[in-house]
């Protein structure tokens, strides 16, 4: 195990004596498997403590940049507010820059500001697309590490994604709906905030694969480019369900789920099934209604607080800790909700 620490600090970590910490290091035998693990543990400790004394006093100003229906994006300030106390020692000061929508070319530009002014990191919510790319790789050549939260640019220059394995995720809902469906026949339809976002192609790819192999009756009708919009969204989807009279279920991949609902009252057709994402004000609501069926939900505080880890550890202020792995899918009922959901205020 590979260290910076002498002899005598393991000892005095673990409280050993040097001479039993030396014949450990040494693999000289003649020592007790539960005191080996005493000395790797004083070295695992002495690296947290020395990261602890590295942020000490640092001041990390991160920009989170996001193309996002404002429900999505103000959980997302209120998750990284509520995780800035775990970041101490190390304070993080964030400027945010949202917006519902936008061309490309404005995107683009926002991150090219942020460039010229300067920051320690991104955090990214973008459309996948080349001009976006291109700009993550002058921020990432400049030396700004971009980390692409919950949807990915995985051609880019990007340091990491944090989020869920959304093609797993997509199946996870086609299981879901398949068994709630049951022998009920009809059609699915599919909700797509913009094609462009990584994450919802895959999630959208997985649930059609799974469905694909479970109910191959059941046809698939698709509503996109809303951006998760409820103005839009309403329109788009009383068109869906006007030229398919046997639509019973709906997935949402990118929100707007209070006007999609609204689309079935007006035209007074029931959603038997509704599998929807992330427990925004909206959908919290929703399903505390059980007009939601489920919501795919992963913990969003977990998320940003990875995404600044990922970007102190690239200004080494923070140890490697190994590949990100893809954050927890929970599914969440009306009976299972955490604790800390938002509630939707109350509007007359």
């Amino acid at each position: 195990m590979p260290h910076p620490y002498t002899i005598r600090e393991i000892a005095r970590q673990a409280g050993l004596s040097t001479a039993t910490v030396d014949r450990v290091l040494h693999q000289r035998g003649n020592v007790r498997e539960g005191t080996v693990r005493e000395v790797h543990q004083a070295i695992k400790d002495l690296d947290r403590q020395q990261a602890q004394v590295r942020i000490g006093g640092r001041t990390f100003m991160i920009d989170i940049v996001m193309q996002a229906p404002e429900r999505f994006s103000t959980a997302v300030r209120e998750a990284l507010e509520a995780e800035l106390p775990s970041l101490h020692p190390a304070v993080v000061r964030s400027r945010f820059h949202f917006r519902e929508t936008c061309p490309p070319e404005d995107l683009v530009s926002a991150l090219e500001k942020i460039a010229r002014r300067g920051t320690q990191g991104v955090i990214l919510k973008a459309p996948d697309i080349p001009e976006v790319a291109a700009a993550v790789g002058r921020l990432v050549a400049a030396g700004v590490p971009v980390v692409t939260l919950v949807t990915d640019l995985p051609h880019s220059a990007r340091l990491a994604y944090v989020g869920i394995d959304n093609r797993a995720a997509g199946a996870t809902a086609a299981y879901l709906l398949e068994q709630w469906l049951g022998e009920r026949p009809g059609n699915v339809l599919t909700t797509v905030s913009r094609g462009s976002f990584r994450g919802e192609e895959e999630r959208e790819m997985g649930f059609r694969g799974a469905l694909r192999l479970a109910a191959p009756r059941r046809s698939l009708v698709e509503v996109t480019d809303s951006d998760g919009l409820d103005a839009t969204q309403r329109d788009l989807v009383l068109a869906a369900l006007d030229r398919d009279k046997d639509i019973v279920a709906v997935y949402s991949m990118g929100g707007g789920n209070l006007a999609t609902l609204d689309a079935f009252d007006t035209l007074g057709r029931r959603c038997a099934v509704f599998v929807a994402h992330d427990l925004d004000h909206d959908n919290t609501r929703l399903l505390r209604e059980r007009r939601l069926s489920a919501v795919l939900h992963h913990d969003l505080r977990q998320d940003v607080r990875r995404a600044c880890q990922t970007v102190m550890r690239a200004h080494g202020a923070l140890p490697d800790d190994g590949p990100t792995l893809p954050s927890a899918i929970q599914v969440v009922t009306p009976f299972n909700l955490p604790p800390d959901v938002p509630t939707a205020p109350v509007t007359g």
